[in-house]
């Protein structure tokens, strides 16, 4: 009986313990210390929630950097990837069929960058690399019909718009699509997004 007692009070305790005062500490030291990590990294623009840094969209006009694709359409809820293997006959068709699409939106642009044709393995990588973006402006600066010194700030707003790795040395130089897309709207004009 006693056992039971004991028994009894421990799994009060550690339930009172693991179930309330663990995550209302994690929560407060998270609401503190990174704030607005904790919050979703939300992204403002002319006063509204237009996205989240951590989470990419789809954007198609052509006066708009495009994301690196996404085999979920970019849906948060069921996020990954394919499952497609490299020796996947419908992976490669996909692949082809996305270097097509983008040559023909780009033909003075040269090779497509990789991240270009292949989507990510959460399916919602709101980076895509400065070669990526580089690889665009030919398009975006055509389609918002800028002049010479108007693609010169739109190739700096790119350049300004990188992301250094973590650190200095954990990952690749990235650019986040939406910030960047925002920026040019900022800069030099543009509709809500």
């Amino acid at each position: 009986m006693r056992t039971i007692g004991k028994a009894t009070c421990l799994i009060v305790i550690m339930t009172i313990l693991t179930g309330i005062v663990y995550p209302l500490l994690i929560t407060g030291l998270t609401q503190v210390f990174f704030s607005e990590k904790a919050n979703g990294s939300f992204i403002l623009f002319r006063g509204r929630v237009v996205g989240s840094a951590l989470i990419g969209q789809k954007f198609s006009s052509p006066r708009y950097f495009w994301s690196r694709p996404s085999s979920i359409d970019y849906n948060p809820l069921p996020s990954g990837g394919s499952n497609l293997g490299p020796t996947s006959a419908d992976l490669l068709a996909t692949v082809e069929e996305r270097r097509k699409s983008e040559e023909k939106a780009h033909p003075e642009s040269g090779t497509v960058p990789t991240i270009l044709l292949f989507a990510s393995g959460s399916g919602l990588d709101p980076h895509i690399t400065p070669e990526a973006a580089k690889y665009q402006i030919e398009r975006v600066a055509r389609a918002r019909g800028l002049d010479n010194e108007q693609k010169n700030q739109l190739i700096a707003l790119v350049e300004r718009c990188v992301e250094s790795p973590v650190l200095g040395i954990l990952g690749q130089p990235r650019i986040n699509v939406l910030r960047l897309n925002l920026a040019i709207d900022s800069t030099l004009g543009g509709i809500n997004p």
